[in-house]
């Protein structure tokens, strides 16, 4: 199977408030939009709210995917979501593998993870050169 791109898409009974909140309270970059949807980048990915999908929600309203967001500053990503009211549900906290995250929650309930790969993190590492 060769993927040539991907994209996660956010079901909700209410698409439009949805959309508001990526696109506003978070800032996310439009890709694209089409009558009643729109698509957002987010770093190498895309995430999709379509309108047309908003009958096929469960009773749940849709929350159970999880979103993993990566910053470069978690400290200054920390106060514009505060600015824009995005209620914080844990603050940034540095993991046991070394991440820094901090969690926050849309408005349909999904969890947001958001990340900080600190300088010193194997992730960060430059392996090409090793053996």
């Amino acid at each position: 199977m060769e993927v040539l791109t991907s994209r996660v898409l956010l079901r909700t009974r209410d698409p439009k408030r949805l959309q508001d909140f990526y696109r506003h309270s978070l800032s996310l970059a439009v890709a694209r939009e089409y009558p009643g949807g729109v698509v957002f980048h987010a770093g190498n990915g895309l995430i999709e709210v379509p309108g047309h999908m908003s009958d096929d929600v469960g009773p749940g309203g849709g929350a159970d995917a999880i979103l993993w967001l990566q910053v470069r500053d978690i400290e200054a990503t920390e106060r514009e979501l505060r600015e824009a009211d995005v209620p914080i549900v844990r603050e940034p906290v540095t993991e046991p593998w070394g991440l820094i995250e901090m969690h926050v929650r849309d408005p349909d309930g999904r969890a947001i993870i958001v990340v900080e790969i600190p300088e010193e993190h194997p992730l960060r590492r430059d392996v090409r050169g090793d053996s």
